[in-house]
């Protein structure tokens, strides 16, 4: 057996994990690297020649989640190679794509992500996927800040291998985490624990539950009669949280835009029918043209669900002159690096400039991310016979600064090795340079191509 980091281990995001036997290959994820704070995405991996050579010989790819940075390759994916996703992330990710199809400039691409997207095949928790000869790969629901994250317990060649995708035990759903470990994944020895750490350079930060958040939000509720939301648009979760403690006040409207309403009648009709904690009621779709709204939302208060959009600047033009200022609070719900003006690497110019609009701020978040008791949890409780790989950290060392046990530490692998007849390759370069040269030579076509198309069409020249 071989496993592949491709990318993640000394970086968030971007991961892309690759586990081959003697006769077949599966990628765990095919993630874009995050965008810098202006927005621009950097990533040599990103065209269609660079993937069909990494992807040549997959023959599956399976999606923890439907954040960017583990699913945003997925477009470039040659045809023949199956997609793996969670039916609920599918829907949601079919929801985000149709909202970007609307901006002019992405209509081709986005036609083709959604067709990809389309074909992409859905996986049942804790049922096996049997679909690969050799493999029998098993997903498990998590908590993180995606809804319908899984990770997945692969067996092959007489191997166990637990990839963990993105996970927190601090959420409503984190109280699963370790039944499900004990009860489903542990009952035969995992050779190789495949862990995020993404908190690993925050180890001293303290995370909160969402019912630490829900009370802080219920006051700053009672405290203002106007709401503005800052919030991931697709964190079951956190979504929740704000909608429970809106419910909890005086009666007021909850508004959002129409892309968000229709997350939410997403998550309702399948998380919400099992707990009504994520049964999304009564929601109103905002149109600044919509007076009885307005007037309604003027008169009562109101809970709105914001992003720093230029459709959003526009009615915040319209609302906020006719709001009382000291009645109106925006609840920054994000990580606070984007608005901290004096981080160069991640504060982002968009985001600073949209909370700046707003006369006073409350900033309650929580990460979506496992804590570092939370991973030292995980490890103790898989305690893995063979390795550690940590990924998705831009501190993988400091996996050994977690609480575990000695035994554990000196089975952190970072580096290329082999254990147990188990080939680990970590922080393969071979496709990030090929994908620079390729990707050169791509954007170099495409503009030949433009330039040949623009002669053909160009009006002759009056001699």
């Amino acid at each position: 057996m071989k496993i592949t980091i491709h990318r993640g281990i000394n970086q968030i995001g971007g991961c892309i994990t690759e586990i081959a036997t003697a006769n077949k290959r599966i990628l765990i994820d095919l993630g874009q690297n995050l965008p810098d704070n202006k927005g621009i995405v950097e990533d040599n991996l990103a065209n269609s020649p660079t993937i069909e050579t990494l992807t040549n010989g997959i023959d599956a790819i399976f999606y923890t989640h439907y954040h960017g940075d583990h699913i945003g390759l997925f477009h470039y994916v040659p045809d023949a190679i199956p997609q793996y996703i969670g039916a609920t992330a599918k829907q949601v990710t079919i929801c985000k794509h149709k909202q970007l199809s609307r901006l002019h400039s992405r209509k081709e691409r986005s036609e083709l992500e959604l067709s990809k997207l389309e074909k992409m095949r859905t996986f049942v928790p804790a049922q096996q996927i049997t679909d690969i000869e050799g493999f029998t790969i098993t997903p498990f629901f998590v908590s993180h800040s995606a809804c319908d994250s899984f990770m997945f317990l692969i067996e092959a060649e007489g191997k166990r291998i637990l990839h963990t995708g993105d996970f927190r035990d601090h959420g409503y759903l984190g109280k699963g985490l370790l039944p499900t470990i004990e009860k489903y994944i542990i009952k035969e020895k995992v050779d190789i624990l495949i862990s995020e750490g993404t908190m690993l350079s925050r180890l001293d930060e303290r995370v909160q539950h969402e019912k630490e958040l829900r009370k802080k939000v219920i006051e700053v509720m009672k405290r203002y009669k106007n709401v503005f939301v800052m919030c991931s648009s697709t964190d079951l979760e956190r979504l929740a949280t704000f909608h429970s403690a809106h419910n909890h006040v005086e009666k007021r409207p909850f508004v959002c835009d129409d892309f968000q309403q229709d997350v939410l009648k997403i998550f309702t009709e399948t998380a919400g029918t099992k707990t009504d904690l994520f049964n999304f009621d009564k929601i109103y779709s905002f149109r600044p043209t919509n007076k009885k709204l307005v007037a309604y939302m003027k008169d009562r208060g109101f809970c709105m669900l914001v992003r720093a959009t230029k459709k959003f600047d526009k009615w915040l033009d319209v609302l906020l002159p006719q709001l009382d200022s000291q009645e109106t609070v925006l609840i920054y719900s994000m990580w606070t690096e984007y608005v901290n003006s004096d981080n160069v690497k991640h504060a982002k110019d968009d985001y600073l400039k949209f909370v700046g609009r707003f006369p006073a701020i409350e900033k309650i978040h929580t990460s979506g991310h496992a804590s570092a008791e939370a991973l030292a949890n995980v490890c103790n409780l898989v305690n893995p016979v063979a390795a550690i790989i940590p990924i998705h950290s831009e501190h993988a060392d400091h996996f050994e600064k977690l609480d575990i046990s000695e035994e554990l530490k000196s089975k952190i692998v970072t580096e290329s090795t082999v254990i147990q007849d188990i080939e680990i390759k970590i922080n393969a370069t071979k496709y990030e340079d090929e994908g620079k040269e390729l990707a050169e030579e791509y954007e170099k076509k495409m503009t030949d191509n433009f330039k040949r198309r623009m002669n053909f069409f160009a009006i002759p020249k009056k001699v």
